[in-house]
């Protein structure tokens, strides 16, 4: 359901406007690691699966209230002390690349409204062990950030974009502007981010009619263009069934506006889309078709919540707490054995079709 604009917070509305430094004002020193240590076996969940992909949420605040990750009213964030600083975060990938963990997406909340992430970003980048490093971002303060993340080491990055009509667009995320994003969006193809991904949540009713528009996006822009399927992420399972729309109905969609698909093959094995191309088109369109063609049997996948927790699952709430080993004087050995239980806990699917809808955390506390 879309919110009004006038239920929204006005601090949400400020925070749209406002830069990072201005978001998070305490300057953090950020302090790498500097011992490279000997790999391990690699982390691997009771099922065989191989987990070398980690999410990192490095805050829980964003500056958009998007209909389909968090509540009209918000959520209470996190007191900044409850959040892993830098140095934290550094040394458990330290310890995630032992372990095999090569592919690193930072994500948010919002990431790029963290004070100091160009300054992350550069330090991750040096991580021996870190094969691919990759951001999603709702892409607001990519215009002047773009060139920065890259010049840091960041070359790919996913923005997330439901719709191309102005009015739309600032009633699904409630307070964003589709011209900035979009700015953004060009600036990071112009400092040369390569592939610049677009994620489209599509709801029946909101935005199913804009799968046609969004998927020109790869022929005018070039970009990969994604599309994910509504999931009962904090919402109940009849909200979900009302706003699902499959990833077989949109490319039914997309056909039905002329555009000529065919198959493409993925990125890598695990990789959640299955992708098609516009005949011509520079760009891959991809779906995420969680619900209805579940790929959690190649999921390669661990999350680190901002407040760090490991969940092994994004729609499970059986999370490892991470930080309390950190600051309770734990040392390599003990992290690696929290991250081996975190692989334990793994369920062999994601139990949404069960109602077994994680309630613990919204979207936007989980990181996608």
């Amino acid at each position: 359901m879309v919110v009004p604009i006038e239920l929204i917070d006005t601090k949400v509305e400020r925070l749209s406007r406002l830069a990072p430094e201005d978001v998070v004002p305490a300057t953090e020193e950020i302090l790498p690691p500097t011992e490279t240590a000997t790999p391990l076996p690699p982390l691997v969940d009771g099922f065989g699966r191989r987990m070398n992909y980690m999410r990192i949420s490095v805050t829980d605040r964003c500056n958009f209230r998007c209909t389909y990750c968090m509540p009209a009213e918000g959520v209470p964030w996190k007191p900044r002390g409850e959040i892993l600083t830098y140095e934290e975060l550094l040394r458990l990938v330290h310890v995630g690349t032992r372990l095999g963990i090569d592919q690193i997406r930072i994500t948010g909340g919002e990431p790029t409204v963290r004070r100091n992430v160009v300054d992350f970003i550069r330090e991750l980048a040096k991580i021996p062990g870190v094969r691919d490093l990759s951001m999603t971002t709702n892409g607001l303060l990519l215009p002047h950030l773009a060139q920065p993340l890259y010049e840091a080491g960041l070359r790919r990055i996913n923005v997330s974009i439901d719709t191309l009509q102005p009015e739309k667009f600032r009633e699904v995320t409630r307070t964003g502007n589709l011209e900035h994003v979009m700015n953004g969006v060009r600036a990071a193809i112009a400092v040369g981010m390569n592939p610049v991904k677009i994620n489209a949540v599509i709801m029946r009713g909101v935005n199913d009619e804009d799968v046609p528009a969004l998927a020109q996006l790869t022929v005018d822009l070039g970009v990969d263009m994604r599309y994910i399927e509504y999931m009962p992420i904090g919402v109940s399972w009849e909200e979900c069934e009302k706003h699902l729309v499959t990833g077989r109905e949109m490319r039914e969609r997309i056909r039905a506006a002329g555009m000529e698909l065919e198959p493409v093959p993925p990125d890598y094995p695990e990789e959640p889309a299955r992708y098609w191309r516009i005949k011509g088109a520079r760009g891959r369109i991809g779906f995420i078709t969680t619900l209805s063609e579940p790929f959690c049997a190649t999921c390669n996948r661990i999350r680190l919540t901002a407040d760090g927790k490991l969940r092994p699952c994004l729609n499970c709430e059986d999370e490892v707490d991470l930080k309390s080993v950190l600051r309770g004087g734990g040392s390599d050995d003990d992290l690696i054995a929290v991250f081996r239980e975190a692989a334990r806990r793994k369920w062999a699917g994601h139990q949404l079709r069960q109602h077994a809808t994680a309630a613990n955390r919204v979207m936007s506390q989980i990181g996608g």
